[in-house]
C-alpha cells in the first residue's frame, strides 16, 4: 500500500503526456518474473510503442511526491540520458546503492542534496533515454518470455567456470542493474545513441539525491535508510 500511495500520490506536470498500461497477468504484467525478465518485457513494450523515455520503477522503492515533476525537467532538457533516484540497500547495515567501480563496495563520499556522478546505478527508480535501449536491442539475444519474443537487454549474471591453469573453479554472480551499467559503457551504447560526451565520462550516470531521495521498503513496511 505504501508503494501505491507513492505511485498515485505523485504530482503530475501541467499539460503532460502520459501513458499508463495495465494488462492481464498472463500477458505482460511482470508479477512473478525474475527481475531481468520483467525488465526485458517492459523494454520490449517501450520499443514497440516507440517511446522516447523509459522509467523503471520497482515495487519496493518509494520516491518523494514531486519526483515526476523533477524527472520531467530532465526529459524536457534532454541533457542527461540516465538519471537515477538515490536509495539504500534493505539490509543492516544499510548502504547507498551508488557505485564507482566494480568490486569496490558502495560509494559513500557524497552529501544528501548532491548530484552524484557514478558508473553504477540501481534500476528501482531509473529514467533512461530510449535511444540507449534501441541500440542495445540491436545487439541483444532474442528469447521467448511467456509466449512473447523479447531481447536480453537485462540479465542476471550467473556463471561457474574452471581455470585450466590453476585448476580452480570460480563463480560469478551479480545483479541486472550493475551488469546493464557495465554493458552500456563497454558497448559504447551512449555514443551510439547520440550521447558521445557521456561516453567519454568516467562516471556517466547521474543520481539526483536532492530531488529523488527514495525509501526502500520491506514487505512488512520497514523502510531503509
Amino acid at each position: 500500500i505504501e508503494w501505491v500511495q507513492s505511485r498515485y500520490g505523485q504530482v503530475i506536470p501541467v499539460n503532460w503526456s502520459q501513458v499508463e498500461m495495465i494488462e492481464g497477468i498472463q500477458t505482460l504484467y511482470p508479477l512473478g518474473y525474475q527481475v531481468a525478465d520483467a525488465q526485458n518485457a517492459i523494454v520490449a513494450k517501450a520499443i514497440e510503442k516507440e517511446f522516447e523515455w523509459l522509467l523503471l520503477w520497482e515495487h519496493d522503492v518509494l520516491p518523494p511526491p514531486m519526483s515526476i515533476i523533477h524527472l520531467n525537467k530532465y526529459i524536457r532538457d534532454e541533457r542527461t540520458p540516465v538519471v537515477s533516484g538515490l536509495y539504500w540497500t534493505r539490509s543492516r547495515p544499510s548502504e547507498p546503492l551508488v557505485f564507482r567501480g566494480r568490486g569496490t563496495g558502495a560509494y559513500h563520499d557524497f552529501e544528501i542534496g548532491d548530484l552524484i556522478w557514478c558508473d553504477g546505478v540501481p534500476t528501482g527508480f531509473l529514467l533512461v533515454h530510449m535511444g540507449i535501449m534501441r541500440e542495445m536491442w540491436k545487439d541483444a539475444e532474442e528469447y521467448e518470455l511467456n509466449g512473447r519474443a523479447v531481447r536480453r537487454i537485462f540479465r542476471e549474471p550467473r556463471d561457474v567456470y574452471h581455470n585450466p591453469v590453476t585448476g580452480e573453479y570460480s563463480s560469478l554472480s551479480g545483479t541486472s542493474d550493475l551488469d546493464w551499467c557495465t554493458r552500456v559503457i563497454e558497448g559504447n551504447y551512449l555514443a551510439r545513441a547520440g550521447w558521445p560526451e557521456f561516453q567519454d565520462k568516467k562516471y556517466p550516470f547521474l543520481i539526483d539525491s536532492k530531488h529523488l531521495f527514495c525509501r526502500h521498503i520491506n514487505p512488512d513496511g520497514e523502510m531503509f535508510p
